[in-house]
């Protein structure tokens, strides 16, 4: 009997032993697969608007400092800020959004996802006012092609926020997420998203109406 007891503790000891290498991690330390995807594509779309931050500070090196922007051209800065106040502010919505979800209010998460959308609405419908009667053209010069280019990209981005916060608020009203993680990725990824965008439309706006 005693032989059979030190055996079974030897073995204890050698399945204690048994394991080599680092210890798994834990589940709540990975990212998920969705999360990490819009990470590494807000990555690559960093990279596009930097190509197009470095055309824009590129030609406005290239002119005259005292020239950009050209003569008869005169940006509206009061809007473009008002604009901006906007987008910031759905920013909070959504982040609001998420976090209702996180603790499983379903109510919190529908305002927040609609004001998004609304907000974001907002947004678009400020800047094709602007474009109608901004007093130029993409084909005014140098500067009217990298302003149209620029703010025409993030303009598009806004969109695609737009069709992916539809799908999220359509979902929600469903009562297709939860408070766990992997039930509320549809809200996530696109919070996520926003968030790049509003962020590009913060150095936009300096760039182009402040700096």
């Amino acid at each position: 009997m005693e032989s059979a007891s030190i055996a079974a503790h030897g073995a204890g000891h050698a399945d204690d032993h048994e394991h080599h290498g680092p210890p798994e991690a834990h589940q709540s330390a990975r990212i998920d697969r969705t999360v990490l995807g819009i990470l590494l594509f807000i990555l690559s779309e960093i990279m596009l608007f930097g190509a197009f931050f470095a055309a824009y500070f590129f030609l406005r090196v290239v002119a005259d400092p005292e020239a950009w922007p050209p003569p008869g051209i005169e940006l509206p800065v009061l809007i473009a800020g008002i604009n901006t106040a906007v987008l910031v502010s759905s920013s909070f919505t959504v982040h609001y959004a998420l976090e209702a979800i996180k603790h499983n209010n379903h109510r919190g998460l529908k305002l927040g996802l609609t004001m998004t959308w609304l907000l974001g609405a907002t947004f678009l419908f400020i800047q094709i006012n602007e474009y109608a009667h901004i007093g130029f053209t993409p084909r005014d010069g140098a500067f009217g092609s990298i302003f149209f280019s620029l703010t025409g990209l993030h303009g598009a981005h806004v969109f695609v926020g737009m069709l992916l916060l539809t799908f999220a608020n359509i979902r929600a009203y469903r009562g297709h997420f939860g408070p766990d993680q992997k039930d509320h990725l549809g809200v996530e990824v696109p919070s996520i998203y926003w968030h790049f965008v509003d962020i590009m439309w913060i150095i936009v706006f300096l760039a182009i109406y402040v700096i």
